[in-house]
């Protein structure tokens, strides 16, 4: 999704990641932010929680968190995100081009950036070159897919250019939205990525610092996932 201008405080997250030291994990406390009070986690040992207070917010939390040996849930680190210009909407209902954040439990199928991977990243890695795009046209047959080159039956007025957007995608993470089964309408280009100057048109961004870490934490073997939602309502994250 088109991120436009993202603005972003910085994240508090440990340092010693990159470093290559094992962080100490703080125990979950029961509330609308631990993984323990969502209705489904998606099996996985790895969580992203990416809250905002109220639908129509476009700022908000990003955490991250392991599951332990005990089956307990510890946040390994957090930083504050941006969502959507015109906040979010359940991930069923939404609309391509509607600026809102969709909510939901999604999978994280591959990470992607302009820059080479941090050192110590796992997950699958695509780097962008001058001849990737995201495809965000309707009419296509690779509709929410990485193109590379543009397919010819995908408009580039419909589409990303991702070397484009310098600073955004730096570094990113496709978010599991609508990708799968792409349903066209419903959106195309969700990401977690780096923040720009304002609110993104749809993706979750965090600062660059964050974005790194979370490459050299995300583990593919732990079958990662992120819920996305509100404190509270009918798209609270609670319901995912």
């Amino acid at each position: 999704m088109r991120p436009g201008a993202l603005a972003l405080v910085s994240a508090s997250l440990l340092l010693l990641l990159g470093a290559g030291a094992v962080p100490s994990l703080a125990v979950e406390s029961p509330s609308p932010s631990s993984p323990s009070s969502l209705a489904d986690t998606g099996g996985g040992g790895q969580l992203i929680l990416a809250e905002a207070p109220r639908a129509n917010s476009t700022t908000g939390t990003l955490s991250w968190w392991e599951r332990r040996w005990d089956g307990k849930w510890g946040k390994v680190g957090s930083a504050a995100a941006r969502f959507g210009a015109k906040g979010l909407v359940e991930g069923r209902a939404r609309k391509q081009g509607s600026n809102t954040t969709p909510t939901g439990l999604y999978d994280l199928p591959y990470a992607f950036g302009i820059k080479a991977a941090p050192s110590g990243t796992r997950v699958k890695y695509r780097r962008v070159n001058a001849s990737s795009w995201w495809c965000e046209d309707t009419r296509s047959r690779v509709y929410n897919r990485w193109s590379e080159p543009l397919a010819r039956d995908c408009r580039a007025s419909e589409s990303e250019r991702l070397v484009s957007y310098t600073a955004q995608y730096a570094y990113g993470v496709v978010i599991g939205f609508n990708y799968a089964k792409p349903v066209k309408g419903r959106g195309a280009g969700i990401f977690l990525h780096v923040n720009g100057r304002g609110a993104t048109a749809g993706c979750v961004s965090v600062p660059v610092d964050a974005m790194r870490q979370i490459l050299r934490w995300v583990d593919p073997g732990r079958a990662p996932h992120i819920a996305i939602g509100t404190v509270s309502g009918v798209t609270s994250i609670t319901r995912y």
